[in-house]
């Protein structure tokens, strides 16, 4: 038996096993707590959340992540509709980014984000203009990853603790624009036969290098 989760736009994401994801009807005396979904509790929960948002209502778990979320923001350009967008959603989600921007076109393949965007902020600017007109407003340094002479290595590099991780896409790397708006630019060392790596792997590696500088580890599930 299977089961599907589907994205905003009605189209499924992701398709489970019901009798080997999540958990079953609530045995027992229900809670009380208003953080409680009585469909849940009543037909089971099985979607990909921690054991601790177990039967929880998808606002009150967006309101506890937003209570301990980190002060990196995340943002790509989108002007491939790269479905690489969604690895990027959900591995920002997984480390609780203040929030996903896209850069670009407003539309993005979310098969890949598997549902987490649910549960992650995302903004939308137009261009690069206005996305740094969004950081420099919230204070946000724009720090972008790119292989290019002059970046510093992540591995050795100071992340700010309040900014924002601009990501290009694989190939094309940033634009020009987005590079020169950047305060900081920084590289993944690579030691291989290819130029660049996967964009969504990319971002993996730099958002986990802001975590080991500035995240509080005991607050990890």
């Amino acid at each position: 038996m299977t089961a599907s989760v589907a994205d905003e736009e009605g189209g499924p994401t992701e398709w489970v096993r019901a009798d080997e994801v999540g958990v079953g009807p609530w045995e027992g005396e229900w809670p009380t707590d208003e953080r409680y979904d009585p469909e849940l509790l009543e037909n089971g929960d099985r979607r990909n959340v921690v054991d601790a948002y177990r039967y929880w209502r998808r606002a009150a778990i967006v309101s506890d992540v937003d209570s301990r979320r980190h002060t990196f923001h995340v943002a790509i350009e989108n002007f491939q509709h790269d479905h690489n967008i969604g690895t990027v959603v959900r591995t920002a989600n997984a480390f609780a980014a203040a929030a996903v921007h896209i850069v670009g076109r407003r539309r993005w393949n979310r098969r890949g984000a598997m549902v987490t965007d649910r549960y992650q902020h995302l903004e939308h600017h137009a261009d690069i203009a206005s996305f740094v007109a969004y950081a420099t407003e919230h204070g946000l340094a724009v720090v972008a990853v790119d292989n290019t002479p002059g970046a510093q290595p992540v591995e050795t590099a100071e992340l700010p603790r309040d900014c924002i991780l601009l990501f290009g896409q694989e190939g094309p790397g940033l634009s020009a624009e987005a590079q020169e708006a950047a305060s900081l630019v920084v590289s993944i060392a690579q030691f291989g036969t290819t130029r660049s790596i996967n964009a969504g792997v990319a971002a993996g590696i730099v958002m986990h290098s802001w975590i080991r500088q500035h995240a509080d580890l005991s607050t990890s599930w």
